[in-house]
């Protein structure tokens, strides 16, 4: 038997053949991205089962040097989990490892496996009266370990942090195949390096995560929502700081969102209609919550939004007076992705500048795409409390011709990265470099940085075993 050959036996006898997919219909959810941008071809999709499976699995593809794309829910938006052209690769699929290993309530964390989806992980912590506050459009779908290889955001980081803030403890099967059990629930350890962060937001290139400890916050007993018509992005920073003014660390979530956007959502979702007349250029959707009832949320709102009204910062709001108005709300801005899909290619950015600079960034980056691509769409929306704002530029379906996608994307991305370079930001918020930003970061990130990252690459992973193509390309094991 030749050495692939060889492998494909081990694998089967480690995990069972029934759980090693190999037909290319039963692959195809596997080897490309959601929004169809993104394919490559695999030489299997293996579904191990636990950590000693994927530890075995590991040591196999290291053996016969076959590459491992790791993969969770697959709701990536920069092609981090789809396997290159070169079938040499295998996807890894953590999605059967969704045991729930241990609730401490005591500790507020719990310890869960990479395959746990996030809506389920946030149900099980309010079951317990806790929050588990990562928050997103994907919610149904993202799963742990895809969440902590990324360092999602979502839109409750303002409040709460990342992924990363939310991590005490890490599971991690390095290249070679070794377990590293990190599987404390710490919330202070200083006994040498915090090797959990190597494997947080490296996209599973230096280690598959395959079990963490997490966070449990207090669950919210009180908040209000609302969504509020502005006259231009610098009434945003200031109505941000009178809320911070107002009710301190209670603001949770305050997202920006243009018109452009919401009336390309409205136009391909004919369930969700914006609760006002859309006649302003800017909205932001507003959440404040309390877990413990000191504060009356709905005056703090009135209060706040109405101080602003008077100002001229604020031109319109309406406030949510039930849960399900304030979902109604929500819908518009977890509908995005799927709408800016429907409407045409899209290329989507993921910066981050400081909140008192992103007026001028939104400013600039703006003009500059209007004035190279006028029949474009310039749908903006974000995370404005926490400076992510996401810069969309949707080109509708038959609108433009284009002969290849990624240079389309490249050439747009190159516009949007400059400006945020230039305002003091990154090219990379929340989603991760994946397959389409290697060229800019390599471009842009200083020469020690990139020195640094290929050296930590090459001393956990130096024959380029874990998923390879993705943030440092050129290294070669």
């Amino acid at each position: 038997m030749t050495d692939l050959t060889q492998f494909d036996a081990d694998i089967a006898g480690i995990i069972g053949a029934a759980h090693v997919l190999t037909a290319q219909a039963d692959m195809a959810g596997y080897v490309g991205d959601w929004r169809g941008r993104y394919h490559g071809q695999a030489r299997a999709v293996i579904r191990p089962a636990s950590t000693a499976e994927v530890s075995e699995v590991v040591k196999a593809a290291h053996r016969h040097g076959v590459r491992i794309v790791p993969q969770s829910g697959n709701t990536g938006l920069v092609g981090g989990a789809v396997p290159d052209d070169a079938k040499r690769s295998v996807v890894l699929s953590l999605s059967r490892m969704r045991t729930v290993r241990e609730v401490d309530l005591d500790n507020n964390s719990v310890t869960v496996e990479a395959g746990l989806v996030l809506a389920e992980l946030r149900d099980l912590a309010a079951s317990h009266d806790r929050l588990f506050p990562v928050n997103l459009g994907a919610v149904g779908s993202a799963q742990v370990g895809g969440l902590v290889s990324t360092n999602a955001g979502g839109t409750e980081a303002l409040r709460y942090g990342t992924m990363r803030d939310q991590v005490l403890g890490l599971e991690v099967v390095l290249a070679d195949g070794r377990v590293l059990d990190g599987l404390r629930g710490l919330r202070k350890d200083n006994s040498g390096y915090d090797l959990k962060h190597l494997f947080i937001g490296t996209e599973g290139t230096l280690g598959i995560v395959t079990a963490a400890v997490l966070k449990l916050w207090p669950r919210r007993m009180a908040s209000s929502t609302a969504l509020v018509a502005l006259p231009h992005p610098e009434a945003a920073t200031r109505l941000l700081s009178a809320f911070y003014a107002r009710i301190g660390n209670r603001v949770e979530s305050f997202e920006l969102i243009n018109r452009s956007q919401i009336e390309t959502v409205q136009k391909h979702c004919a369930e969700i209609t914006s609760p006002m007349p859309l006649t302003h250029d800017w909205y932001t959707l507003i959440e404040i919550s309390d877990p413990a009832r000191l504060m009356d949320l709905n005056a703090a709102m009135v209060e706040v939004l109405g101080n602003q009204f008077e100002d001229g910062t604020v031109s319109d709001a309406v406030i949510a007076q039930d849960l399900t108005q304030a979902a109604r709300i929500w819908e518009i801005r977890h509908s995005i992705s799927e709408a800016n899909k429907d409407e045409g290619f899209t290329v989507s950015n993921d910066t981050s500048v400081p909140v008192s600079r992103q007026p001028a960034f939104l400013a600039r980056v703006t003009a500059d795409l209007i004035r190279d691509y006028p029949q474009a769409l310039c749908n903006h929306c974000g995370h404005m409390g926490d400076g992510n704002v996401h810069v969309i530029v949707v080109f509708p379906h038959g609108t433009y011709d284009y002969d290849s996608c990624d240079d389309l994307g490249f050439a747009v991305n190159r516009i949007v990265h400059m400006a945020a370079l230039e305002f003091g930001g990154s090219i990379a918020a929340e989603h991760g470099i994946g397959r389409m930003h290697v060229r800019r970061l390599a471009e842009t990130k200083s020469p020690v940085a990139l020195d640094l990252m290929r050296q930590i690459k090459r001393t956990l992973d130096p024959e380029g075993t874990l998923n390879p193509g993705k943030i440092l390309a050129r290294y070669e094991g």
